[in-house]
């Protein structure tokens, strides 16, 4: 391999991870998940999250990477190689979710371009689901192509080859120097605004009115603990991967907890933003603004450019720079998430970063014009459910049997202590990552199952048995192929 995998600096790793973590759901999924689960009494179980889950796991996947310094699937097939099969599992899993990603951020880039003019008319709502996606919900919309669909998503993935095809350093580097602190920035400018408009207190009220009673409900704590594993990104060996490329004198128990805080603290303050906007929706509309609150697309493409059609001169100056942002998270994930794959083939079978990049955009791009169809949208929810309901919450449970039991992470206790610069682990994680985790995640993900196969439709059943076939297939072919590469069975470890 020609190209070299390491971050020139621990600054560009912390910003990578960030970047990772802060994404899409931070802004279209937090602000629903704190408002519908008890508003400020949401914040008991998700400080427990993060520090009971987010924080531990992190460090598990860190410490494993950082140790072998090498893929995801050559370190799994160096602990035992019986379990390669899932050192591929998770990267196929975690690219096919970049791919569904590309499809919105496609979506995003039209609106960027239709909010200095307010393209989506009177109507949003008719603009977005009936003349931009043109949704069909019969599987016979798989025949209807979207060429402006298709266009933006093509100009998404050539920026993504752009950055990705380079070295580490002087691509998602230097990147991620520039995206990420101009994505705060702009959140930033975005909630001061949201937050002088009349009407924000209403929204405000709503947000952190607490509702204690539902701590004694077991969804509350569901909705905290998964929308931690969602936000930071757990299990999806994106940690690991980052962490494998981390340079010698990384510090990464003190990493984690900065990167922790910084995802904490980015969605708590875009929702400032989201009920600021929607407490001044509320007032000129006279609905309340539990009638406008919305999750996903509907907030971002519908809610979003309802509020700018009435606020007037500002609105082009705030659009703009909404979408932007939303584009922004969308970018620094998806690129995160094409890293695991990449750098098992390049492991594996000996080939450059660049020409593995290349080859997997490629076949990315190609397979994301699934979703530039008039179907597109319906595909893109049965995917995602099967995503992060079925696949990603079975990997984290196995990750923690694999890296805590069989690899016994209590070896890295000492190493990763020794280096860091504020807490120091104990008995108190091993208990953490090799019984707590594996059982409460096990708990959540039995119950995804059973909502997938209660309340999916028909084609909703379809696709998530075609997308179990696709990803259990792929992920046996990356494993039996021979590798090329003489190091393959060669992981150093330094623990």
């Amino acid at each position: 391999m020609t190209d070299k995998n390491e971050w020139g600096s621990n600054l560009s790793f912390i910003l990578a991870m960030i970047g990772s973590a802060v994404g899409l759901g931070n802004i279209w999924r937090y602000p629903y998940v704190l408002y519908s689960n008890g508003g400020g009494a949401f914040y008991i179980p998700y400080i427990v999250a993060i520090l009971l889950m987010g924080i531990p796991f992190l460090i598990l996947e860190y410490g494993v990477g950082y140790n072998f310094k090498s893929s995801f699937a050559k370190a799994v097939r160096k602990i035992n190689s019986k379990w390669e099969y899932l050192g591929w599992f998770l990267p196929v899993a975690v690219f096919m979710i970049m791919i569904y990603y590309s499809a919105i951020l496609g979506w995003d880039g039209i609106y960027i371009v239709l909010s200095f003019f307010k393209g989506w008319g009177a109507d949003p709502n008719t603009y977005f689901t009936t003349t931009l996606l043109q949704s069909s919900t019969s599987m016979s919309g798989l025949l209807s192509f979207i060429p402006l669909i298709a266009v933006a998503m093509l100009v998404g993935w050539v920026i993504i080859w752009f950055i990705s095809h380079r070295d580490l350093e002087s691509g998602l580097g230097k990147v991620s120097k520039v995206l990420v602190p101009a994505l705060f920035v702009i959140m930033v400018l975005i909630v001061v605004f949201s937050l002088t408009l009349p009407g924000a207190s209403i929204g405000l009220a709503e947000l952190f009115n607490p509702d204690w009673s539902l701590l004694g409900h077991f969804e509350i704590w569901m909705a905290a603990f998964g929308q931690i594993v969602f936000s930071l990104s757990l299990g999806m060996s994106i940690a690991f991967t980052y962490a494998s490329y981390a340079k010698d004198d990384a510090d990464l128990i003190t990493n984690t907890i900065s990167i922790a805080l910084a995802n904490s603290l980015f969605e708590n303050f875009a929702a400032l933003g989201v009920f600021s906007i929607l407490g001044y929706m509320s007032l000129q509309s006279g609905t309340a603004v539990a009638n406008l609150v919305e999750q996903g697309t509907g907030l971002v493409f519908i809610v979003y450019p309802t509020v700018f059609n009435v606020l007037g001169q500002w609105a082009y100056a705030l659009g703009p720079l909404f979408f932007l942002t939303v584009y922004l998270a969308g970018l620094t994930s998806i690129l995160s998430t094409i890293e695991p794959l990449s750098f098992s083939i390049q492991n594996k079978f000996g080939l450059s970063r660049s020409k593995t990049m290349t080859i997997l955009i490629i076949v990315g791009a190609v397979i994301s014009m699934i979703y530039a169809t008039a179907y597109g949208g319906s595909v893109l929810g049965y995917v995602d459910t099967f995503i992060n309901q079925i696949a990603l919450l079975f990997g984290v449970i196995v990750e923690c049997i694999v890296f805590a039991w069989i690899f016994n992470a209590d070896k890295l206790i000492d190493f990763l202590n020794s280096r860091s610069r504020t807490i120091k682990l104990g008995k108190w994680w091993m208990i953490i990552v090799k019984y707590i985790l594996p059982i409460f995640i096990g708990i959540v993900w039995i119950g995804g199952m059973f909502d997938v196969v209660m309340q999916s439709s028909f084609d909703q059943l379809i696709f998530t048995v075609i997308c179990a076939v696709i990803l259990l297939g792929a992920t046996l072919i990356f494993t039996v192929l021979p590798a090329k590469n003489p190091d393959w069975d060669n992981a150093e470890e330094r623990v």
